[in-house]
């Protein structure tokens, strides 16, 4: 086998700081959009930030089709709702305006409008076809409002297909937005409970793609059109996962504690951002692959914190759940960074061995009230197998875990996590 000597390294530019998101018209001008599909969901409209964002972008010229239908964890048919939105609006440009679901949402809506094809041609395999956009999208300004999925960075839409009990994903570098705004001043009205899922999935996504197989193990491709958007770990991805766990270490409990705690709030975002931007090219393996199923086997917990429309798994909570034991699991493939890792989190050194980042990841879960395990999500040991199966279809996210992963160890791995302490 010929091994890969290349990564890829590219990133959303990034308008960051308070106040920042007024202009989202300026930057929509600038990128010649004339028509715009501005997407958010239901609780995010409530706080009026997508009105203000709205008026603003009109002030400039350009009209918007407000979408404020994007579901909290997408499905495959939410997502065609805002594709058909956007087709009937005829718009030439996307601005995103909430959490990781309305950027998600906005991605899909412009990849389907602008090479039309059934959603499922674009959807990962094995579950879809993995079908490739043949040119660039429309241009996408993504607007955070919440500190966690760092979708504003990323080449990736996550889905859920309940009639398939499946979550996945579409994934390829033109679902990149074009441009980001990252306004700390849109995260102050998140609850406790959405800061702590989101800011968790801020440290799985930064301790995941740092963990991550490196890219010079991987076979050469064929073509550079072969080359996944989830490479494994390189050193320019290495530098922007370290500085999000650094943060997350130091910001997340304060930014779960209080509100206003602006200088945490910013700093959260950032992390997300800069997580991103390093799991955008190293990728995330065994706590997301596992967090898939969790979200969409049982349709049962219901969420503090969120809109109580319908059940679901919060992301951040259905990833930590399984972090610790797939971290423990992975330890012996590079124990040295898996140390590196505990002592950015926890800020200070850590003592060696397996447990040590385990341990720190209780610690921080226990501190911000997340859920103990994956018992606490509503599941018993009778749903082990159908995890287990579920995770396994994640061939995308698996293929770059620093060791190999069997059907077993998954199981092991899900058995152990029903409850962290």
């Amino acid at each position: 086998m010929e091994h890969e000597t290349i990564f890829t390294m590219e990133a959303t530019p990034v308008k960051f700081g308070r106040g920042a998101s007024a202009e989202a018209g300026w930057e929509l001008r600038r990128l010649g959009v004339r028509r715009t599909m501005l997407v958010t969901d239901p609780g995010v409209a409530a706080l009026g930030h997508p009105e203000r964002i709205k008026a603003l972008i009109e002030a400039e010229g350009i009209e918007v089709a407000l979408y404020d239908r994007a579901r909290v964890e997408p499905t495959i048919e939410s997502f065609q709702w805002a594709v058909e939105f956007a087709l009937e609006h005829e718009v030439d440009g996307f601005v995103s305006v909430g959490g990781g679901s309305s950027i998600d949402t906005a991605k899909v809506a412009d990849l389907v409008c602008t090479h039309p094809a059934p959603l499922m041609d674009y959807v990962n395999p094995p579950v879809g076809a993995g079908k490739k956009p043949p040119a660039p999208l429309k241009p996408h300004l993504a607007i955070p409002t919440t500190s966690g999925t760092g979708s504003e960075a990323t080449t990736v839409a996550v889905l859920d297909i309940p009639d398939l009990k499946v979550k996945t994903g579409i994934s390829h570098r033109y679902l990149r937005p074009t441009q980001a705004i990252v306004d700390p001043d849109l995260s102050r009205s998140l609850p406790p409970e959405v800061t702590s899922s989101t800011g968790l999935d801020v440290v799985c996504h930064a301790a995941e793609s740092f963990l991550s197989k490196p890219f010079d193990t991987r076979a050469r491709p064929d073509s550079p059109d072969d080359r996944p958007p989830y490479q494994g770990s390189n050193p320019v991805a290495d530098v922007w996962s370290a500085k999000a766990l650094e943060f997350g270490g130091l910001y997340l409990r304060r930014a779960v504690a209080d509100g206003d705690d602006i200088e945490a709030r910013g700093f959260m975002m950032l992390a997300a951002t800069m997580a991103g931007v390093g799991f955008g090219s190293a990728g995330v393996h065994i706590p997301h692959a596992c967090a898939y199923p969790i979200a969409s086997v049982k349709h049962e917990y219901r969420p503090r914190g969120y809109p109580d429309d319908h059940p679901f798994v919060p992301h951040g909570h259905s990833v930590i759940v399984t972090a610790p034991a797939a971290l423990r699991f992975t330890y012996d493939s590079m124990p040295d960074r898996h140390s590196q890792v505990a002592g950015l989190l926890a800020g200070q050194p850590t003592d060696p061995g397996p447990d040590a980042l385990p341990n720190v990841l209780r610690e921080l879960m226990r501190d911000i009230e997340a859920p103990r395990g994956v018992a606490e999500l509503g599941y018993t040991e009778a749903d082990i197998p159908d995890l287990v199966a579920g995770a396994l279809k994640q061939q995308r996210l698996l293929a770059v875990a620093p060791k190999p992963v069997t059907e077993d160890d998954l199981r092991q791995i899900v058995t152990a996590s029903m409850t962290n302490w």
